[in-house]
């Protein structure tokens, strides 16, 4: 069974940083593709980064275009997000995602966790 648990989240003011970590079992971590989405209050689901099983294909909303960085350790099976400048907007509710295929580009996630809280407030 996959299993993906999300951390690292928490209250954070504007401009500053959270890295976020996914602990992932039940599968092969380092065949599949990962990714990150969010959804805020009132708000859809939307996605954040995604990366392929190997970590050498990445992508970025526009929004986190600079801001945001997606890493791997399949050695560990944990995905990461490293978020900088943080804004308000930015509050949410994070999650990663499993991808059924090697590649972001071929599938969408089909697996998720429960999420992390980010809140960015002053």
């Amino acid at each position: 069974e996959v299993h993906l648990v999300e951390s690292g989240g928490g209250l954070v003011q504007p401009g500053g940083s959270l890295t976020l970590s996914c602990a992932a079992s039940g599968f092969t971590f380092s065949s599949y593709a990962m990714s990150w989405l969010r959804q805020a209050p009132g708000k859809g689901l939307e996605w954040v980064s995604r990366m392929n099983s190997g970590g050498s294909g990445t992508t970025y909303a526009d929004f986190a275009k600079g801001r945001f960085t997606i890493s791997r350790d399949n050695a560990q099976n944990t995905l990461f997000l490293q978020m900088n400048s943080l804004k308000l907007e930015d509050t949410a509710v994070y999650y990663c995602a499993k991808h059924d295929s090697n590649t972001y580009w071929s599938t969408s996630p089909s697996t998720r966790g429960q999420g992390t809280q980010v809140t960015v407030s002053s």
